[in-house]
């Protein structure tokens, strides 16, 4: 029972408000039917798209002996993403959210069959695999959008940290188990039915999604055309804290992202059996951030939110370059990992507190286009640095440009750092008369 004051006043004992602060808000989850079906759905597709993300780039090194043609898989998913992106933001804009996601599902789940049915073939054909990965990369382009366009409808405006925490913990635990179960399925069963695990669960994701109603385009949706797009565009350059949140996230990917050195590093603390380690580390790291972030419903000013966990993120990867053995290094990289997830959830509430429904597709695309760039461009920045000079080097470096350019993002970008949600709700609620009247001052 909760004791009350002398007052009458229900009062929550204070071991019991910490436990709600260091733990996972589900209350989303509890309130809203179609947000239960679309995290249920894409937790199991999620999951089964992890598996074949480790069965493809093994299978093409299992044909080719080339690592050079795996990192091709990445390149070739990327420039699809890029070619397509702007046309899945204008799509989201102008129909039924729900109804573009279920479409480009089934044909997600059709790629899946044709890698099982390629993979069955005596002699699997790799310019398959190179052919479904563009594809792959489309179709998310095509799907993303939508997807992100939709959460907003689903939940309350207040309930949008919880809802985002809650994504980033689905898409860590996916991103932890969809792995180690692809690389066991591979061993143990061989590539057709690892592909066709991944199958099953489309199949399971598409229930959840055929469950929930539609979620239709805004009343003033008009066709998707080149001036809707530019429209977008021109919208996420007139808003500061917008450009804020693109730019610290491609900043510190750009310069603070060292997976590509993970081989190399590997090889100082005790080769190939610690790889997968340290691969999972900042994963783990999103996923103890994720079951504990309670406590950012209470937090407001989401602009210096980006800011601080950006630059945490810079100072872990400095932290891991020059951790002096394995365990320090894993610390680090769980570290960051977290101030990545934390990041991305004070992100994803900007978006969608502060960008009206009728533009939230187009301005999607752009946020799938910066958070997919810095990554890819990342690695490839911090491979070209270590060849010119060490690993070390190359990380450590990473970490303290990501930091300097975190600050200069903050300098240059006032509107950006000091954004809170409380102000941006009390504007949106004033009546029109006061805002007239406030625009009209000198």
């Amino acid at each position: 029972m909760i004791p009350a004051d002398d007052d009458g006043v229900t009062t929550i004992p204070w071991h019991r408000r910490w436990l709600q602060l260091a733990t996972v808000d589900v209350t989303p989850l509890r309130r809203h039917r179609d947000f239960r079906l679309l995290f249920v759905s894409r937790f199991v597709s999620f999951f089964g798209s992890m598996i074949s993300f480790v069965a493809v780039p093994y299978q093409v090194y299992q044909l080719t002996h080339s690592v050079l043609l795996v990192g091709l898989l990445g390149v070739l998913e990327f420039a699809a993403i890029l070619a397509v992106a702007f046309v899945g933001g204008a799509l989201a804009d102008a129909q039924d959210r729900r109804r573009m996601v279920l479409l480009t599902e089934v044909a997600l789940m059709a790629c899946s069959l044709v890698l099982a049915g390629n993979a069955a073939l005596p002699r699997p054909q790799v310019w398959v695999l190179f052919v479904v990965s563009t594809f792959w990369g489309g179709l998310d382009a095509l799907q993303r959008p939508s997807l992100d366009a939709m959460l907003p409808r689903l939940v309350d405006r207040d309930e949008l940290p919880a809802a985002a925490a809650l994504g980033s913990l689905r898409g860590t635990i996916g991103m932890i188990l969809g792995p180690a179960l692809g690389g066991v399925l591979v061993a143990a069963a061989g590539l057709p039915l690892t592909y066709l695990v991944d199958v099953a669960t489309f199949v399971v994701g598409l229930a959840g999604l055929g469950l929930m109603r539609a979620v239709p385009p805004p009343v003033d949706a008009e066709r998707p055309s080149l001036r809707r797009i530019v429209e977008g565009l021109r919208y996420a350059w007139s808003r500061q804290e917008l450009l804020g949140t693109y730019f610290i996230d491609m900043i510190a990917m750009f310069f603070g992202m060292p997976m590509a050195l993970f081989p190399a590093v590997a090889e100082s603390f005790g080769g190939p059996k610690v790889l997968g380690l340290l691969y999972a580390s900042p994963a783990i790291g999103s996923f103890v951030f994720s079951a504990t972030s309670g406590w950012t419903r209470h937090v407001h000013r989401h602009g210096m939110g980006v800011i601080f966990s950006a630059t945490a993120w810079g100072i872990a990867i400095i932290g891991f370059g020059l951790a002096p053995s394995l365990w320090p290094a894993v610390l680090f990289l769980a570290l960051a990992g977290g101030a990545d997830m934390l990041s991305g959830v004070f992100r994803s509430v900007i978006w969608n507190q502060t960008i009206p429904d009728s533009l939230r597709g187009r301005l999607a695309s752009i946020e799938m286009i910066s958070y997919t760039s810095g990554p890819a461009l990342g690695n490839f920045e911090a491979g070209a640095v270590a060849s010119v000079f060490t690993v070390r080097i190359s990380i450590v470096s990473g970490g303290v440009l990501c930091v300097i350019g975190c600050v200069l993002g903050a300098i240059l970008l006032p509107r950006f750092r000091a954004y809170d949600a409380r102000e941006h709700q009390m504007r949106q609620i004033q009546p029109p008369a006061a805002s007239s009247e406030r625009s009209s001052e000198p």
